[in-house]
C-alpha cells in the first residue's frame, strides 16, 4: 500500500472523500460554534453571578463532559429522535461544552480583582468592566477552552457516519468492515490532519486576539547568557 493507494480511495466517487470531508468540517464548525457561544455564556454567567456551590457544579459538568461517552449521547438522540446530523450534532455538542465553560468561569474568576476595583474608581460600569476589562484578560485562557474544544470535536466527529450524518467516518467504517487499509487510511489521515490544522489555527487566533501586554514573549534578558553580579570590593580591615 503507497500513499497513491490512499489518495485513490480517498478520490473514490462511491466514498465521496472530498464530499465527506466538508461534511465533517461542517459538522466541526457548527457545533464548535455553539459549544463556544453556549460555554461563553454559562461561564461568565456563573462566574459574575454564582453563589458558593457553582465552582462545585462547574468542575462536575466539566467532568461529566469527559467521562460520558459522546457515542452514547449521539445515540440517545436517535432513540428519541432519529437517526441524521441533529443527533451528531447534539452529541458534539454537548461534547464541546465542557472546556469552554470551565476554562471560560475560570478566567473571569482569577481576573485580579483590584484592576476591576480601578476600572469602576475610573467610572466603569458593571458591564464595561466585563467586557472591557474581564474578558480581554480571560482571553487566553478562554481560547485555550476553545482550542480544546475544537481538537476534540474535530476528533470525535467521525462518530457522526455511524448515525447516518457522514463526515470522514464514512471512510474508516468502511475501510474497518472490508478490512481495506487504504480506505481506512483515507478517512484517518485527513481526520488527524484536519484536527493539527484546527489546533494551529486557534492557536494563532487565540495570539492575535490576546491583548498586547498579555502575550508570552521573548525578552532581551532571557536570551542572554546568565552573569552574576559583580561582587563589591572587600574594605580593608584594619
Amino acid at each position: 500500500m503507497s500513499p497513491h493507494d490512499v489518495w485513490e480511495a480517498f478520490n473514490d466517487p462511491n466514498l465521496d472523500g472530498p464530499g465527506q470531508l466538508a461534511t465533517h468540517v461542517r459538522l466541526s464548525l457548527i457545533a464548535l460554534a455553539a459549544a463556544t457561544a453556549a460555554g461563553v455564556a454559562l461561564g461568565v454567567a456563573a462566574a459574575k453571578l454564582g453563589g458558593r456551590w457553582t465552582a462545585f457544579m462547574v468542575v462536575s459538568v466539566s467532568n461529566l463532559g469527559r467521562t460520558v461517552p459522546t457515542f452514547a449521547l449521539m445515540a440517545l438522540v436517535v432513540a428519541l429522535t432519529s437517526i441524521g446530523e441533529r443527533p451528531a450534532l447534539a452529541g458534539l455538542v454537548l461534547l464541546g461544552i465542557p472546556p469552554v465553560l470551565l476554562n471560560a468561569y475560570t478566567a473571569v474568576r482569577g481576573v485580579d480583582p483590584a484592576v476591576t476595583d480601578a476600572a469602576r474608581g475610573m467610572g466603569f460600569t458593571r458591564l464595561g468592566v466585563l467586557t472591557r476589562v474581564e474578558i480581554p484578560l480571560s482571553l487566553p485562557l478562554v481560547f485555550a477552552g476553545i482550542r480544546i474544544s475544537a481538537i476534540q470535536i474535530v476528533a470525535t466527529a467521525v462518530l457522526a457516519a455511524a448515525v447516518g450524518a457522514g463526515g470522514l467516518g464514512v471512510l474508516i467504517l468502511a475501510g474497518l468492515a472490508n478490512s481495506d487499509d487504504a480506505v481506512l487510511l483515507a478517512g484517518a489521515v485527513p481526520t488527524a490532519l484536519l484536527a493539527v490544522g484546527t489546533g494551529l489555527v486557534l492557536g494563532l487566533a487565540q495570539w492575535l486576539l490576546t491583548p498586547r501586554g498579555l502575550r508570552p514573549r521573548t525578552t532581551s534578558h532571557t536570551l542572554a547568557p546568565h552573569r552574576t553580579a559583580p561582587r563589591p570590593p572587600e574594605k580593608d580591615t584594619p
